[in-house]
């Protein structure tokens, strides 16, 4: 074997991801609103896009022209009577109409006929009343307020980084060591501070676990002697349904356990969840999917997707002059308002595609429900449509789609098959889901086992293993049968 230095030629193929390509791909697995996100940063950055106006938006008001100057101030009757009835439209208007721009939900709320006994407004559409809203202050503004008028000085600035460090349900997450030595305080004295904030409003709040905020609650209530405190200490064996060690630690009999666990039932776990916090926000769907005859009509949420043009006449104006330099920049801009352009087209074709090929497969779905919803795969829905799975995969993430059942993510129809117990058509898991749920809502006093449910799902057509069934119901967040035993033996 030679080991001397030589030239050799090679001739290959490899595939070479350029970045617009690399970018194309991130933009399919991007939702609308954070779609709208990186179109307002390319904006900024690109002088030749701009936004496309909306066809629906009221016409711009005509320039009103001066009133010629005169030399004292005009009257109201010469107000009145100016332009003959150019006075008059300016100040006889109907509030009701388009005169001006309603710029808020709120305009036109209170107005004769603008609203409905239902709400709507005289378009049909009832106001986003989430928009006017008010969320009240937050936990840590109402303990700060309390604060204020119970400690003062130093202790002030101690009761205010303990609030700072409680969450929103409540409690206090930091240790009270790691709050001293950050202060450079006693350890003392931040007990001493919170025992103080642990009395504000409201009860409850400052606790460092739930037995100490159940017991908060039991001192306010009263209710906090030796049997509550042993039975508050021991909330494990309350938990497991472990009622008869429970009544020897408290030394109490059946009724006055039953009397203090309906005490339990009627304290705040969670007391600071009642206070501000940031509203939950909304799922904005996608996609809208509604019957149309016999067929289905499926659209892109046009109120989130931009909706872009190139402003050509501005490159054409800046492009008769300047240096090189700047018209080789503006035409690199040129080329990526193009290409973004129709990157967004294609993105919008292949998520509508996509979604028209689950509708089509699912259809038993939209039209009778979750129990009739079939096995799907990624590969199938790509192989359908021609497409490699991975873009597929990318489609489908962090998209919703909306329709006459409800708003679903649509990777939701997207499950793994169970055989049939009648050797049929595999069905999907989230039907097995489904019947799992019914049969235990609806089990009443008779407490059905895994093994029972295996049996019951089989009468359904459902061949299923019990491991699987404890599996399906773990996942639907329900306890096993001796836990709502349990559960229902404390309820009753």
């Amino acid at each position: 074997m030679s080991l001397a230095p030589r030239l050799d030629l090679r001739q290959s193929q490899s595939l070479v991801m350029t970045p617009q390509l690399q970018q194309a791909i991130k933009l399919l697995a991007l939702s609308n609103l954070e779609l709208e996100t990186f179109v307002a940063e390319e904006m900024e950055r690109n002088p030749l896009l701009e936004v496309a106006p909306d066809p629906d938006a009221p016409p711009a008001p005509e320039p009103v022209e001066a009133l010629a100057p005169r030399d004292g101030p005009a009257t109201a009757d010469e107000l009145l009577t100016q332009g003959e009835a150019s006075g008059e439209a300016a100040l006889d208007v109907d509030l009701g109409v388009e005169t001006f721009h309603h710029d808020s939900p709120s305009d036109g709320m209170g107005m004769d006929g603008a609203l409905g006994l239902n709400g709507a407004t005289a378009g049909g559409e009832a106001p986003d009343l989430d928009l006017l809203a008010d969320h009240g202050e937050s936990l840590a503004d109402h303990l700060l307020a309390q604060a204020g008028l119970a400690v003062a000085g130093a202790d002030m600035f101690i009761a205010a980084h303990l609030i700072d460090q409680i969450d929103e349900c409540g409690y206090l997450t930091v240790p009270l060591l790691d709050i001293a030595n950050r202060l450079g305080v006693a350890l003392a004295r931040v007990e001493a501070v919170l025992a103080i904030v642990q009395t504000f409003d409201p009860t409850g709040v400052g606790a460092r676990d739930l037995a100490e905020c159940l017991a908060l609650q039991a001192k306010e209530a009263d209710r906090y002697d030796p049997c509550m405190a042993k039975l508050i200490d021991n909330l494990d064996l309350l938990a497991r349904g472990e009622l008869g060690r429970l009544k020897r630690l408290c030394r109490v009999d059946d009724d006055d356990m039953a009397d203090m666990i309906r005490e339990l039932r009627g304290y705040d776990p969670k007391p600071g969840c009642r206070y501000g916090g940031e509203p939950a926000q909304p799922v904005v769907p996608d996609l809208y999917v509604a019957r149309r005859g016999r067929g289905w009509a499926i659209e892109m949420n046009a109120a989130t997707l931009p909706k872009l043009l190139i402003n050509r006449g501005y490159y054409a104006e800046v492009a008769g002059g300047g240096d090189k330099n700047g018209k080789a920049w503006l035409s690199d801009m040129l080329a990526s308002a193009n290409w973004l352009v129709k990157a967004l087209d294609q993105r919008q074709r292949t998520i509508l595609k996509v979604a028209t090929e689950i509708v089509k497969q699912q259809e038993a779905f939209f039209l009778h429900g979750v129990a009739h919803l079939k096995p799907m795969t990624l590969r199938q829905v790509a192989e359908a449509i021609e497409m490699h799975e991975s873009t597929v995969s990318r489609v489908t993430s962090n998209k919703y789609l909306s329709c006459e059942r409800g708003l679903y993510e649509l990777k939701y129809f997207f499950t793994s098959a169970i055989a049939a117990a009648d050797g049929g058509d595999a069905v999907s898991a989230e039907a097995v889901k489904a019947a799992i749920k019914v049969l235990i809502a609806g089990e009443g006093s008779q407490i059905l086992s895994d093994d029972t449910l295996v049996d019951l799902l089989k009468e359904k057509g459902f061949d299923i293993a019990r491991r699987t069934v404890a599996k399906y119901r773990e996942a639907l967040g329900i306890g096993s049968s001796v836990q709502r035993r349990r559960a229902k033996a404390l309820g009753g």
